[in-house]
């Protein structure tokens, strides 16, 4: 049996997503002793994506294959008793036979919070980036339009990135604001490792005044990780959700962090037909 969950963490506390045997203090070694726990057995999950130390998920997508029969009930209640409380489970339920929650994924969407303040918030310290300098989010919303496509995105990804290759498509991209708060939202078919942050890291020196929107597209162009920005603090980032076809029944949170740009998200797109998603459909 197959079972799929939507599982919300706050990541601060911990070494990233991934465990690979010497570092326990993971979500996904948590994740694996709660839910074997209440199988009775040992429990391998497999996430849509991997998520760097202090990264924030609102609905990471993961599955599991398991011998025991639990109800959907069991599964999230009995796991979030044994979990931290900076994770939980929001949802599980039997998935279908060819369901995978990385390769079946048709799409993400990730969104990057900053805090505009002069005083580094004791509340949402670690769950948006405090930025004390003033941004002009116009040019910012800008300059990230010009990144929607299939791209090279080798200016934006991390020296240590594993990927075959650096090519990935965005959907959307948009920056929002409300009151002290903007919002650089993302949709795309993957990412490279650090991707996001590093957009967001050359999107703040472009916020900043320090250079123009287009500059954004001249790094895409130049594929030089070297002359972009900074890579942007983990605290701010979440993995938003992931998207699958809807033979999958997988559920996809419409939300947005402290419901910020619920409004701004609900306009996006709900598919691509033109899109070539091969057998992910």
């Amino acid at each position: 049996m197959k079972i799929a969950i939507g599982v919300e963490y706050l990541g601060t506390p911990f070494s990233g997503w991934q465990f690979q045997g010497h570092e326990k203090n993971t979500i996904q070694y948590y994740l694996q002793q709660a839910l074997g726990f209440v199988a009775n057995e040992d429990i391998l999950i497999h996430a849509s994506g991997r998520t760097d130390a202090g990264v924030n998920a609102m609905e990471q997508v993961c599955h599991f294959d398991t011998n025991v029969i639990r109800s959907d009930f069991s599964w999230r209640q009995g796991a979030n008793t044994k979990l931290p409380k900076e994770i939980r489970i929001k949802w599980a339920q039997e998935a279908h036979e060819d369901f995978h929650s990385r390769y079946m994924a048709l799409y993400r969407d990730y969104i990057y919070i900053i805090e505009q303040t002069p005083v580094v918030s004791a509340l949402w310290r670690d769950q948006a980036t405090p930025w004390r300098k003033p941004l002009n989010v116009a040019a910012m919303a800008e300059g990230v339009k010009h990144l929607i496509g299939e791209h090279d995105f080798s200016a934006y990804r991390a020296a240590g990135c594993q990927a075959k290759h650096p090519v990935r498509r965005l959907m959307e991209a948009d920056v929002w604001q409300k009151g002290p708060f903007i919002g650089v939202a993302i949709r795309g078919n993957a990412f490279l490792h650090h991707m996001v942050r590093n957009i967001v890291g050359s999107l703040l020196v472009v916020g900043e005044g320090q250079k123009q929107p287009i500059w954004m597209k001249e790094l895409l162009d130049g594929k030089d990780r070297n002359k972009a920005g900074a890579t942007a603090p983990p605290q701010g980032l979440y993995l938003r959700t992931t998207h699958y076809a809807k033979r999958f029944n997988i559920p996809t949170t419409g939300s947005t962090p402290f419901v910020l740009f619920d409004d701004k998200i609900e306009t996006w797109p709900k598919a691509y037909p033109d899109l070539d998603f091969g057998d992910r459909l």
